[in-house]
């Protein structure tokens, strides 16, 4: 009797600590979801932002093609460093690991060079284009990632989308074109051709990148499902072949002049800023992205397309009338419209795991962005 009654006090008191456990982690992942959202606004805008401060400054410019190598070479090391941490110190074991996954599994290691070409190309491109078109319209135009990265899912990946979906794609090429016949006719490309620079470069290069962007992120999302490896040893591989792709595009486009002035020339500490902003950032936000869902992802690139765009007046005189703002207004809706789960309960979990997976995909290898450890080389 005295033992029953223990246990029956017992229960009410182990029932309590488990909802008051229960809460503390619900307000816990609730911290973590709003600093989610706060971490990737920054990383969104402040990468875009800061590329074209460092590109716009009069005075000698940086290679952007060392710059695209040294990113990948400080993302490489992290990845290192991080799966050196999992093995807790263990040297053995962790160069053993990194003989099997690179060396004794070659074919696997192979099938990274194509999604690595393309976001090394990407990586390029970015910088061509930002140096050549306003922030805001950058941030507003590389949105079109998402049309691509969709329409590659669907034939690539045989995926289906919501009816939702489809009418965000349509709103986000709408927007996106409207962006682009008012900057075509107002004071924006008369700023930029003003400021040397080829409005009609800039816009080729982001729309090559989106491109490229959409169908690495699918390609790299069908290699990873059918893989045991981590994503931090896929940023590995993807990094091996990233900094030998981009070694080859610096000696090809600027060979003769980094050879002149040196690896290094023209770095200064924003410029540093912005690498290692390219190198961890993707990283960073695939670490976030645990702990938040895809709706607040969706919020949080919407978000980061008004910070640009509010930066841009003060940082870059960057003019926003009404036709601007109803075409981006139209790209942050249709961002926000495509992060939503579909409407069918029964496949929204499937669903969400499968859209969340795409996005980690493209996290990790950019920088896709784009383009996530624990579930893009980029904007």
């Amino acid at each position: 009797m005295v033992m029953m009654a223990a246990a029956g006090n017992e229960s009410p008191n182990r029932n309590s600590e488990d909802k008051t456990s229960s809460r503390r982690q619900n307000e816990v992942n609730k911290k973590l979801k709003y600093t989610s959202l706060a971490i990737l606004v920054i990383q969104n805008a402040s990468l875009i932002l800061s590329i074209r401060y460092v590109r716009t400054l009069p005075g000698d410019h940086f290679y952007t093609t060392s710059a695209v190598v040294m990113a990948e070479v400080l993302k490489v090391i992290t990845c290192l460093f991080i799966i050196l941490i999992q093995k807790r110190g263990n040297v053995k074991s962790f160069v053993s690991l990194l003989y099997d996954s690179i060396v004794i599994q070659y074919w696997d290691t192979l099938k990274l060079a194509v999604p690595s070409l393309i976001y090394t190309l990407q990586n390029n491109l970015q910088y061509v284009a930002i140096s050549n078109l306003p922030a805001a319209t950058f941030q507003v135009t590389y949105q079109l990632k998402i049309l691509t990265t969709a329409l590659f899912s669907v034939l690539m990946l045989r995926k289906s989308l919501s009816r939702i979906q489809w009418i965000s794609l349509v709103l986000l090429f709408a927007g996106v074109a409207i962006v682009q016949v008012e900057q075509e006719s107002g004071k924006q490309k008369e700023a930029v051709t003003a400021a040397n620079q080829n409005y009609f470069k800039g816009l080729l290069s982001v729309i090559i990148s989106c491109l490229s962007s959409g169908f690495a992120g699918v390609y790299f999302e069908k290699i990873l499902k059918g893989s045991s490896a981590s994503v931090w040893m896929r940023n590995i591989q993807l990094g091996i072949f990233g900094t030998v792709l981009g070694l080859l595009g610096m000696w090809w486009n600027d060979g003769a002049a980094i050879a002149e002035k040196g690896f290094l020339f023209g770095y200064t500490p924003m410029v540093w800023g912005v690498i290692f902003n390219q190198a961890f950032g993707g990283l960073l936000v695939a670490v976030v992205v645990k702990y938040a869902d895809n709706i607040l992802k969706g919020f949080a690139t919407s978000f980061s397309i008004i910070v640009s765009t509010i930066t841009s007046v003060y940082l870059f005189g960057f003019h926003v009338d009404l036709v601007f703002t109803l075409g981006a207004g139209l790209v942050i809706g249709a961002v926000y419209m495509y992060s939503l789960p579909k409407a069918n309960t029964s496949t929204s979990s499937t669903s969400a795991a499968s859209s969340s997976k795409a996005g980690e995909s493209e996290l990790d290898a950019f920088l896709p962005n784009h383009k996530a450890p624990g579930k893009k080389k980029g904007n």
